[in-house]
C-alpha cells in the first residue's frame, strides 16, 4: 500500500495524540498491509525543525510505529508490527545555488511555523519558498517530504541490498529533459548548476524484501516532484518526467545508472518488483510533461492493465473524481504498479465515507493498495 499522508513532521511525531496521525494510522490498521510506504514523512536530521543536536538520524519512521501504528486506534482495530526503513533524501538540502534564477542564493535555513495543534499541514512562509527553490530537492528544512518504508514482522528486509539513487546526477540520464528558459531558448541551469544538478527531488529506492516462501519482491520507491509550482522553464516538469523515466530505465538495465554505492545496473531480469508512491502524474492529464508515466505503465515488466479504483459506493460519494483518481484533486497520482510475474488477487482505492470526514482531513491523497502472490 502507498499513502502519502502530507507533511508530516518531526513534532507531529512526537507527539501519540496528533489528530490526523491517528485516524491515518486507523486506515492503515484497518487495511492492515504486509508493505507500505508513507511520502511525506520528515527524515530528522539536523537542521529540521525539533531535531535533538546528537540524535540518530532517521527516527521518524520508529516513532510512526512506536506511537500510532502499534496502538489499537479503535476497539474494533488492532495495532501492526513493522520494521521501519528510513533512509536520507534531497529535500530542504541546500545547494549553494540560484536554482531558480531570482538572482539570490538562499543557504540558510529558515525560521519555520510549528504545525498547529490542530494536525492541520503547516503553513509555508515566503522566506521558505525562497530556500525551498534552491534546495536540490523543494523542502523548507532538510529531509521534509521524506519517504518510509514499513515492512510487517514475518516478512524481512535485505538491508545489506538496498540501493539507493539520491545522488545520481541528472546530466547523467543521456535522454534528459533540460530544461530550456521558454524566452531566449538556454538552458535554466548554468554549467556548474548542470554538473551538479541531482535527478531526485527526495530519492529512488530498491529495497528488497524476502518473504516466509523465500522470493524476494523489490518495492521502488519515489516520490517525483510535483510538475507545477515552477518557472518559464517548467523545470519541476521535465524533472518529473525524468524521476519517472528513471524507473523505466532502471527495469530495461539502462547502462548509465549507478547507485550510491557505486553499483552498476539496473533490475535484474525475472525479479519481482512493485512500483510504489506518488509519482505526481496522471497518464490521462495533460499537466505532465511528454509521456514517461505512459512509458511506465506501459513497460513489458510491468503490469500496467491492472489500475486499483474506489469500490463502487465510495465512487458515488465523489462525483468529481474518476473511479481510479488517487487525489481529492482529481487526478491519479499514487501507484502500486506490479510485476507481470506477480499474481494479483484484488486492489483499490481506499475512499473515507464523505460525511464522516473532519474539518481537517488527514490528507489531499488516499491510500492505495494491492494484493499480490509472490511465487518462490
Amino acid at each position: 500500500m502507498t499513502y502519502n499522508i502530507e507533511d508530516v513532521r518531526t513534532a507531529d511525531l512526537r507527539r501519540s495524540d496528533h489528530p490526523r496521525l491517528q485516524r491515518a494510522a486507523a486506515r492503515i490498521q484497518h487495511l492492515a498491509p504486509d508493505v507500505l510506504l508513507v511520502n511525506e514523512m520528515t527524515y530528522d536530521q539536523p537542521g529540521a525543525p525539533d531535531y535533538e543536536a546528537g540524535a540518530p538520524e532517521g527516527q521518524n519512521a520508529q516513532r510512526f510505529v512506536d506511537h500510532y501504528l502499534s496502538t489499537p486506534q479503535a476497539d474494533t482495530l488492532e495495532g501492526l508490527s513493522y520494521h521501519p526503513v528510513m533512509l536520507p533524501v534531497n529535500t530542504g538540502l541546500p545547494s549553494g545555488f540560484d536554482l531558480n534564477n531570482d538572482g539570490r542564493v538562499v543557504s540558510t535555513v529558515p525560521d519555520v511555523p510549528a504545525p498547529p495543534d490542530s494536525g492541520s499541514v503547516a503553513p509555508q512562509t515566503d522566506a521558505g519558498r525562497a530556500y525551498g527553490n534552491d534546495a536540490w530537492g523543494f523542502g523548507v528544512f532538510p529531509g521534509q517530504y521524506g519517504m518510509a518504508l514499513f515492512v510487517r514482522e514475518g516478512l524481512t528486509v535485505l538491508r545489506d541490498s538496498i540501493r539507493t539513487f539520491r545522488k545520481l546526477q541528472w546530466h547523467d540520464m543521456p535522454t534528459a529533459a533540460v530544461p530550456l528558459d521558454s524566452t531566449s531558448f538556454t538552458p535554466w541551469y548554468s554549467p556548474d548548476e548542470w554538473a551538479e544538478m541531482r535527478l531526485s527531488s527526495k530519492s529512488h529506492w530498491d529495497v528488497p524484501v524476502q518473504l516466509p516462501n523465500g522470493a524476494v519482491l523489490h518495492v521502488l520507491a519515489s516520490h517525483p516532484t510535483p510538475p507545477g509550482f515552477d518557472d518559464v522553464a517548467r523545470r519541476n516538469a521535465h524533472r518529473n518526467h525524468d524521476e519517472i523515466q528513471f524507473w523505466v530505465d532502471y527495469l530495461s538495465g539502462a547502462p548509465y545508472i549507478e547507485d550510491d554505492s557505486g553499483r552498476a545496473g539496473g533490475l535484474h531480469a525475472g525479479a519481482s518488483f512493485v512500483v510504489m508512491g506518488d509519482l505526481n502524474a496522471d497518464p490521462e492529464e495533460s499537466s505532465s510533461y511528454r509521456d514517461a508515466i505512459r512509458a511506465l505503465i506501459g513497460h513489458g515488466r510491468v503490469a500496467g492493465n491492472v489500475v486499483p479504483t474506489a469500490r463502487p459506493a465510495r465512487q458515488d460519494e465523489y462525483p468529481k473524481l474518476d473511479p481510479d483518481d488517487t487525489a481529492r484533486w482529481q487526478a491519479r497520482v499514487d501507484y502500486v504498479l506490479p510485476s507481470t510475474n506477480l499474481i494479483v488477487d484484488e486492489a483499490a482505492v481506499w475512499r473515507p465515507d464523505p460525511a464522516r470526514v473532519p474539518e481537517v482531513p488527514v490528507s489531499d491523497h488516499f491510500p492505495v493498495w494491492m494484493d499480490v502472490r509472490v511465487e518462490p
